[in-house]
């Protein structure tokens, strides 16, 4: 059986979500050997996965030679750096969402006040050297979208691949009550508010399908126009109102739509708002010339639960961003497996052990944070940003 040896960098939720997939993985050996973190607890996390070594600089990780993979948990404002340092040393990389983005110069105290023209011309920038970077180093570059890797995804895609069908409209949308993290509030650690933290998923999502539904017909479908609009409703609230919305941007929109027009004409709306309370809306809905899918990757209906009382339930997990745990609930089975992380790692393990590409890639990567930023441009402009991705 192949071995494939793994380092982590970060030790928070995603990293605890990664932990639990890759005991999952099937057919190949894996074994987590390593964690870099800051985080005082990491010896916590390295301890309920078993994983040997625990590092504060991820540097020292990176001069193990049996460890063939990196997967990258870390602030989207270390991303860019990571990758190209783990690629250096001749490691495949995992790189969870956003690929990178614009974080300021150094000079603006905010960094969102930068016009979005010069943002965008600068990610573009970064994109192209790294995707030199990883192409000159020969190692293979995993995009962690678990989107991409949902059951309700893949099963949508099976048969819309049987059926030849051609996908007119999509809508999809991550949302929830917004990040208690106080650097979820800045451009200069975020790259941006609601759309790059949240939507980039869906993005991602709608993005894949009309690639694939092109390939399957041997067509090229590029995304040729963004129209957006995003601000920071939350502004509006008072101290006392925000009792059940963690959101509190100072230079980043908390509320965003992009609507994406295809080479072929059909479209896509994605939406992602750090305003919704009662959990996380995870949705992309496909319509197509003769079928309708709901892919819904929150939590499902396999357990519904009722609580009077909260109490003694502060260390049982029910779901992420539930404001209460009292009354009628829906509890997040297998969370691991539902929302594609299972999935998504099966696939990188393999990657790495087989040497071949994944589904979820570097263009995947580099066109979604594209896009990203057009809509961002688009949406301080006023006007539809013409592209030919």
């Amino acid at each position: 059986m192949k071995k494939v040896v793994v380092g982590i960098i970060g030790s928070g939720f995603a990293a605890e979500l990664h932990a639990c997939a890759y005991e999952k993985v099937c057919g190949l050996e894996v074994v987590l050997k390593a964690v870099s973190s800051l985080d005082p607890k990491a010896g916590e996390f390295a301890g309920r996965h078993g994983i040997a070594h625990v590092y504060e600089d991820y540097h020292k990780m990176l001069e193990d030679p049996e460890i063939d993979v990196i997967d990258i948990i870390a602030p989207p404002c270390l991303h860019a750096d990571m990758v190209m340092d783990v690629v250096r040393r001749g490691k495949h990389v995992i790189c969870e969402k956003p690929l990178t983005g614009f974080f300021g110069t150094g000079n603006e105290e905010l960094a969102g006040n930068v016009p979005k023209a010069r943002m965008y011309e600068a990610v573009c920038e970064k994109l192209a050297l790294l995707e030199a970077e990883v192409k000159k180093s020969g190692r293979r570059f995993m995009y962690a979208e678990n989107y991409v890797y949902a059951p309700a995804l893949l099963k949508s895609l099976e048969f819309l691949q049987a059926q030849n069908d051609r996908i007119l409209f999509m809508r999809a949308e991550e949302s929830h009550n917004g990040s208690h993290a106080p650097h979820a509030a800045y451009w200069k650690m975020s790259g941006g508010g609601s759309l790059i933290r949240q939507g980039c998923h869906p993005l991602s999502a709608v993005l894949l399908l009309k690639d694939l539904e092109g390939k399957g017909r041997g067509e090229s479908i590029r995304v040729t126009g963004v129209v957006a609009d995003m601000g920071n409703v939350t502004r509006m609230l008072t101290g006392k109102e925000r009792g059940f919305i963690d959101a509190d941007p100072v230079d980043v929109e908390d509320l965003a739509n992009m609507a994406i027009t295809f080479s072929d004409g059909s479209k896509a709306v994605v939406m992602a708002g750090d305003m919704v309370v009662g959990g996380v809306k995870n949705l992309v809905e496909i319509y197509t010339d003769q079928s309708v899918y709901h892919c819904n990757m929150a939590a499902t209906d396999g357990l519904y639960t009722y609580h009077s009382s909260e109490k003694n339930l502060e260390h049982v997990y029910v779901t992420e961003k539930l404001g209460t745990k009292a009354g009628w609930q829906k509890v997040f089975l297998e969370e691991e497996i539902m929302r594609g992380y299972v999935g998504e790692l099966q696939d990188f393990m393999e990657c790495a052990a087989y040497d071949r590409e994944p589904l979820s890639g570097y263009s995947l990567a580099s066109r979604t944070i594209e896009l990203v930023y057009a809509a961002y441009r688009s949406a301080e402009e006023g006007r539809r940003i013409d592209l030919e991705l």
